[in-house]
C-alpha cells in the first residue's frame, strides 16, 4: 500500500514525534484521489477495546458512522461529546466506531506510540477519558487503515451495508452536516455528500487547545507555537474566557484577536 501514497504518508513517517508546519497543511486538504463517497472500503481487520473486531469483511447490518482520533487532538477532544449526543439519538440504527491514530500532538507527557501495546494503551486512554459508549478500535504501529484514507486527525465516513463510503467530513466535529447524514442513514436513505467545512469547525476546536498541552506535556505547545502560531495565537486567547464552554472559547478568542487587530491598526493609523 506504501507505494501508492505520498512520501509523506509513508509508514516510516507517518509515527512523527515533532508536530509540524507541513502536517497542519496536509490537514487542511484532501488529495484528488483520496477516498471518499462511492470508493469502497480497503480491506482492513482491527481489533476493538471490547475484544471484538471491526473488519471490512464484517461490517453488520447497519450503516457505520467510522471516526478517526487522538487523545492528543483538540479536534477530537470537541468532537467526542458532540458524538455521543449523536450516538443517543442514532446508535440502535448506525454504528459507531472510533478508530484510535497516531497522536495528532504528541509531547513528553503522551508520546507517539512505537509499539502497539502502547497504541492499544493509548486508546484505552481515550475511551476512558471522555466515557465512550460506543466501539474504539486501534489502528496497526504504521497506521495502515488511518493513511490508506489520507490522514486527517478527526475526519469521519459514513459507510453503507456494502462497504461503501456514502459521506465523507473533513472534521468530526461538524455537527450539522453529521447530524443531517445520520438522520437520513438512519431512515434508510441513501445519502452522497463531503462536508468541507473548516473556519467552525477549527474554532470550535481551539478552545481545547490549552487542554492538550496541559495533558501532551509543554513541548506540544511549543510545537504549536512553532508550527502554527495563528492556532497558537488563539489558543493562547481562549485562556481569557474560561467560564466559556471550551467550544466556546476559539470564537470568543477568534474575536478578540479582530477587535485588537483593528484598534492596533486604527492607533497606527492616528500616528501616520
Amino acid at each position: 500500500m506504501d507505494s501508492h501514497l505520498p512520501a509523506r504518508h509513508t509508514a516510516s513517517d507517518y509515527r512523527f514525534e515533532r508536530f509540524r508546519t507541513r502536517l497542519l497543511i496536509d490537514d487542511m486538504t484532501f488529495g484528488r484521489n483520496a477516498l471518499g463517497p462511492g470508493s469502497p472500503l480497503p480491506e482492513f481487520d482491527l481489533p476493538t477495546l471490547d475484544g471484538g473486531r471491526f473488519t471490512s469483511h464484517a461490517l453488520g447490518r447497519r450503516p457505520v458512522l467510522m471516526v478517526f482520533g487522538s487523545r492528543t487532538c483538540p479536534v477530537t477532544e470537541s468532537a467526542v461529546p458532540i458524538l455521543k449526543r449523536l450516538h443517543t439519538q442514532f446508535g440502535e440504527k448506525v454504528r459507531f466506531v472510533l478508530v484510535n491514530t497516531r497522536e495528532a500532538h504528541p509531547g513528553q507527557t503522551i508520546g507517539q506510540p512505537t509499539t502497539a501495546a502502547e497504541k492499544h494503551r493509548h486508546a484505552q486512554r481515550l475511551r476512558l477519558h471522555h466515557d465512550i459508549p460506543f466501539d474504539v478500535a486501534v489502528d496497526d504501529i504504521d497506521g495502515t487503515l488511518h493513511r490508506a484514507f489520507t490522514p486527517k486527525p478527526n475526519s469521519a465516513y459514513l459507510i453503507d451495508t456494502t462497504g461503501t463510503i456514502t459521506f465523507r467530513f473533513h472534521w468530526a466535529n461538524d455537527e450539522p452536516a453529521l447530524r443531517q447524514a445520520l438522520e437520513q442513514a438512519a431512515s434508510g436513505n441513501t445519502v452522497h455528500g463531503r462536508s468541507r467545512a473548516m473556519a467552525r469547525p477549527l474554532l470550535r476546536a481551539v478552545g481545547h487547545l490549552p487542554g492538550i498541552v496541559t495533558a501532551a506535556g509543554s513541548r506540544t505547545g511549543h510545537d504549536v507555537w512553532r508550527a502554527a502560531p495563528p492556532l497558537a495565537i488563539l489558543g493562547a486567547l481562549s485562556r481569557f474566557f474560561p467560564r466559556l464552554p471550551a467550544d466556546r472559547r476559539g470564537p470568543a478568542a477568534a474575536a478578540t484577536a479582530l477587535i485588537i487587530c483593528a484598534a492596533t491598526a486604527g492607533l497606527l493609523a492616528a500616528l501616520t
